[in-house]
């Protein structure tokens, strides 16, 4: 209690000089002219502008900085995520199976799958993924390469088309392996390739065969069989009437041929038709002149087995003129 008492008299002590101190420092700062007057003290009650502009820009960091940190937690939350859905999950990585399918998802090499599938995906099996299917009951056969066809055997070939006849032909250069030219004599004279394969065959025809020397082409030749060489022959035959005219063959040798044909009308209208002995369709080419000659090359190109032949008629299917309106013919080559 005494030192309580003691102290009690020490603070009275203190409180008293700290009034005189502050009687002191008014009295001094009076002016000469006599008390000092009151001023007027700025309000300090609330806070300043500054102050509060302060406050407003601590709150706005302190709420980028709680928005900040809550962004990257949502990264590291996503990222996290994405890390565990792309782990290999049990099994993927055994070998013999591609891409992480179990091997229930794989083509079976084994037996078909057993009896009683549920719908379209089958009987449930434990270990597939979701949205996949397990093996179909009947898996197909696995893929090879197909066998090559079978080589068949080569079909009859036929086409016929129609040129202009060139102002000069060779007929051995053409015809190399058979040839054939008529009129060189008359109506029945006939001049075959030396040592020629005989491939040409002269079947006759309908009417009557007439000699011609006055075909404005001309043919020529240097390995005949009776006229040896002749140079720039004009001669042919003709026959008239319509229904008349030449029937002609050649062999088949099962290689591809192609045979020239060369021939032509006076103001009638000559048909050439092409056959096969083994059947099929036909194949034609015209020619027609209703005022004066004309004369064409017709090629015909065709493939047929040995002992097969290439049928050929060229006929007058109309005439234009009752005085004789014919067909013509000069020669047929072979390579």
């Amino acid at each position: 209690m005494a030192v309580d008492a003691g102290r009690a008299v020490e603070l009275e002590g203190s409180v008293a000089d700290e009034d005189r101190t502050r009687a002191d420092s008014r009295a001094g700062d009076e002016p000469p002219d006599g008390p000092a007057r009151h001023r007027p003290r700025a309000v300090t009650d609330g806070p300043t502008r500054s102050v509060l502009r302060r406050v407003a820009r601590a709150r706005r960091r302190r709420r980028w900085a709680v928005e900040g940190v809550a962004v990257l937690a949502c990264l590291v939350a996503l990222i996290s995520y994405l890390a565990s859905r792309s782990d290999p999950e049990p099994g993927d990585d055994q070998p013999g199976r591609p891409g992480g399918v179990p091997a229930a998802a794989a083509r079976p090499s084994g037996p078909p799958a057993a009896e009683g599938r549920t719908g379209e995906a089958g009987p449930a099996k434990p270990g597939l993924r979701p949205r996949e299917r397990p093996p179909s009951p009947h898996p197909t056969p696995s893929a090879s390469a197909p066998a090559p066809p079978p080589a068949s055997p080569r079909l009859p070939v036929l086409s016929v088309s129609r040129g202009e006849m060139p102002a000069e032909v060779d007929l051995t250069a053409v015809g190399t392996r058979d040839w054939m030219h008529w009129g060189q004599r008359g109506g029945a004279s006939t001049v075959r390739k030396r040592s020629g394969s005989g491939e040409i065959i002269d079947g006759g025809g309908a009417g009557t065969r007439v000699g011609w020397d006055g075909n404005q082409e001309h043919v020529r030749w240097s390995d005949g069989s009776s006229e040896r060489s002749v140079r720039g022959s004009s001669n042919g035959v003709y026959t008239c009437g319509a229904g008349n005219g030449f029937t002609l063959a050649v062999a088949g040798s099962g290689e591809p041929r192609t045979v020239q044909l060369y021939g032509g009308i006076w103001m009638a209208r000559g048909r050439l038709e092409a056959r096969l002995s083994t059947g099929g369709p036909a194949s034609t080419a015209i020619l027609e002149d209703p005022y004066t000659s004309q004369s064409a090359q017709f090629t015909i190109r065709f493939t047929l087995p040995k002992g097969a032949r290439l049928l050929l008629t060229w006929t007058v299917e109309k005439v234009f003129t009752p005085h004789c309106g014919n067909v013509g013919l000069q020669a047929v080559a072979v390579r």
